[in-house]
């Protein structure tokens, strides 16, 4: 474990370092946050705020992995190899399709970025060469651990694969709208990160371990300019990574459901936009002030800041139970 938690605090130095780079250049270039005319009207002046910052956490993870690719090579050519796909799954969400969605953005100054499509069969083609990967070539069982009934039912693959696929699909999207608020997205995430890193330390998938540990502590290293006044805004570049992250650890672990508990939060997010618009189109009225739901607390009268602390309190009694519940 000591090799695990060396790992966590390089790649959290690794993001801080990169971010100090980083940051300038995106200002330089003026690749900058463009907000909704329709959104809450305090996030007007955080127009221009430096984005696509997800690169910072990639960067970082890249680096690290490679480093601790290295190190398993020599020590655990299995855990090695495992991590591969691993680190693939967030360079697939990150480097390729939420990068692509956030240059088109903020670079070509197209502001719808990708088309919804586009973006989905983007995200459908990574999940489908993860699942596919880790259960014909890695062999991973298609077990489903079932929490609090603290049971597990094997799926035939043709069931499993689908399921997993669309659980990715969703976690991706999920986080991708709790990140509308500074720091919300990345402490969110890192609580649940840290969450699976546990479950796995727990029941000795090393791989899982390290990984977490690596992702972790680039997440912690980002928030530090991420936090409330934000310095940089992650980006589809992040929470599309994020969300990748989350949920190829998840699969890994067998436990796809425990996500229902420990990341309710981007849960709730979701439905909240779902039932907004469904309940528009059939009303005509709006549930929520506005969604996704963290937007309906600012316009309550909640700060960033607090919506962030409660969410993130939420979030860390959620895991807790999550863990016991398996």
């Amino acid at each position: 474990m000591e090799f695990q938690l060396k790992m966590l605090m390089l790649a959290f130095f690794a993001s801080v370092i990169i971010a100090i780079f980083v940051i300038p250049i995106l200002k330089k270039l003026k690749i900058g946050q463009i907000e909704r005319s329709d959104g809450p009207q305090s996030h007007l002046k955080k127009q221009g705020t430096p984005t696509m910052g997800g690169i910072i956490m990639l960067l970082s993870i890249i680096i690290v992995s490679i480093v601790a690719y290295l190190y398993y090579y020599k020590t655990n050519i299995r855990v090695a190899n495992r991590l591969i796909p691993l680190v693939l799954a967030a360079v697939g969400f990150g480097r390729i399709i939420g990068f692509i969605d956030d240059f088109k953005k903020l670079v070509l100054k197209n502001t719808k970025g990708l088309k919804p499509s586009h973006k989905m069969l983007g995200l459908l083609i990574i999940s489908t060469a993860y699942v596919v990967y880790i259960v014909t070539v890695l062999k991973i069982e298609t077990i489903t651990i079932i929490p609090i009934f603290k049971t597990a039912i094997e799926l035939p693959i043709w069931i499993f694969i689908p399921f997993a696929i669309v659980v990715m699909l969703a976690t991706t999207n999920a986080i991708n709208l709790t990140d509308g608020v500074d720091g919300l997205s990345t402490s969110v995430s890192a609580i649940i990160i840290a969450t699976l890193t546990a479950i796995a330390i727990r029941f000795g998938t090393n791989e899982v371990v390290v990984y977490g540990c690596i992702t972790c502590g680039a997440a912690l290293g980002f928030l530090l300019f991420n936090m409330h006044k934000a310095k940089v805004f992650m980006g589809d570049t992040g929470s599309l990574m994020l969300g990748g992250i989350i949920s190829a650890m998840a699969i890994y672990l067998q436990m796809p459901l425990i996500l229902i508990i420990i990341a309710l939060i981007p849960v709730l997010e979701s439905l909240s936009v779902i039932l907004q618009v469904a309940y528009f189109k059939k009303t005509g009225n709006r549930i929520f002030k506005m969604a996704p739901l963290h937007h309906h607390f600012e316009l309550s009268g909640w700060k960033e800041n607090t919506i962030v602390s409660v969410f993130s309190i939420i979030t860390l009694i959620l895991c807790v139970f999550g863990i016991s519940s398996i």
